[in-house]
């Protein structure tokens, strides 16, 4: 009889709920095609040494199939690590559509006492949606935050500005940390805060945790930590176009500049000049479909938010599908083909 027991705890947890809670997405019977599907999905990434913590599938608003395993617990909230990023541009989009700031906001004019000595022309240029597409102009990531109480706003804002912003681009979290930062001076509120009753509340998703630079400003690009089912709320938001419960949450104009492709774009860690030379082409690689504003564009023609170790919101509009997945994954490409390969087909 105990043995019964916890196979039936097992099958639970590890397959579709039960009835929901009003707080949580509508459930339905998972297809025989998606469960044969995800058994393969997991086959296989066990196979490739993929540690896959959690997938969650949702489509037509109902979650479909939803699985923890090794460290993925349901109610245990997960980093998200750059998936962050997705939250900040969010939490821009919010304050613009407030009137409290814009696009084309020069970056030196909200932090005029944390100014360099010496205000370079490139610098002064760089605008809130340079920040936005990766495109503020520096030539490599700042590193002046390492240092103990340095303060992350001046050691960006002192960081050498080579290229003319907007003319290249160069995956750059503190650049994401410094839009966190103009929330924060515009709003008057953590992005946390200010997310909590515009988006966190009406999704019903516990406040979560944010990591915070020494300043007590949330770090913006990293740093988040939510629940898998938090995950596809996000993205289920995302696909209805900012609208939840008959309620426009995000600007539906906002969430189409966030998912389109502003700039070209590349790995995080490589330049695009680079690209030949390590084998990356736009035909194999999911990081070489252009950047939005904190998201990514995918091959098969979807979006995504993306996070170190195989962090994902995947919004799929033509399948009417998100699938969100936390992991500790190296070889992230090879965790996205699983999911095009085994996953897409099916939804």
């Amino acid at each position: 009889m105990a043995v019964m027991v916890l196979m039936a705890l097992t099958a639970c947890k590890n397959s579709v709920k039960g009835p929901a809670e009003a707080t949580d997405l509508p459930r339905t019977e998972t297809p025989d095609s998606v469960a044969k599907a995800m058994d393969a999905f997991f086959e296989q990434a066990a196979h490739d040494s993929m540690d896959i913590h959690s997938v969650m599938i949702v489509r037509d608003g109902s979650v479909v199939y939803s699985r923890w395993q090794s460290e993925g617990a349901d109610t245990v909230p997960h980093v998200l690590h750059s998936v962050s990023k997705t939250f900040t541009a969010t939490a821009v989009g919010l304050a613009i559509a407030d009137g409290k700031m814009s696009l084309t906001d020069k970056v030196i004019d909200f932090f005029p006492d944390k100014l360099p000595a010496e205000v370079s022309d490139h610098l002064k240029k760089m605008t809130v949606r340079h920040l936005l597409t990766m495109t503020c102009g520096h030539d490599t990531e700042p590193t002046g935050i390492r240092g103990e109480g340095a303060d992350w706003v001046k050691a960006f804002l002192e960081h050498p500005v080579v290229h003319e912003p907007g003319t290249f681009y160069l995956y750059n979290s503190l650049g994401t940390y410094m839009l966190s930062a103009i929330v924060q001076q515009v709003t008057g509120q953590k992005v946390v805060d200010y997310l909590d009753t515009r988006l966190f509340q009406p999704l019903h998703i516990d406040k979560p945790k944010w990591e915070e630079s020494p300043q007590g400003i949330n770090t913006g690009g990293w740093g988040l930590y939510l629940k898998t089912e938090d995950l596809a709320k996000m993205g289920q938001l995302l696909l209805q176009k900012g609208e939840w419960n008959g309620k426009q949450l995000i600007p539906a104009e906002w969430v189409a500049e966030m998912s389109k492709k502003q700039v070209d774009s590349i790995n995080p860690g490589t330049r695009l000049e680079e690209a030949e030379s390590k084998g990356m082409t736009p035909e194999t690689s999911d990081w070489m479909q252009g950047y939005g504003y904190q998201m990514w564009r995918c091959r098969p023609g979807c979006f995504r938010a993306d996070g170190a170790r195989g962090q994902y919101i995947i919004v799929v509009p033509d399948r009417n599908a998100v699938i969100a997945i936390t992991s500790d994954v190296a070889d992230l490409q090879g965790e996205l083909n699983l999911v095009w390969s085994h996953i897409l087909s099916v939804l």
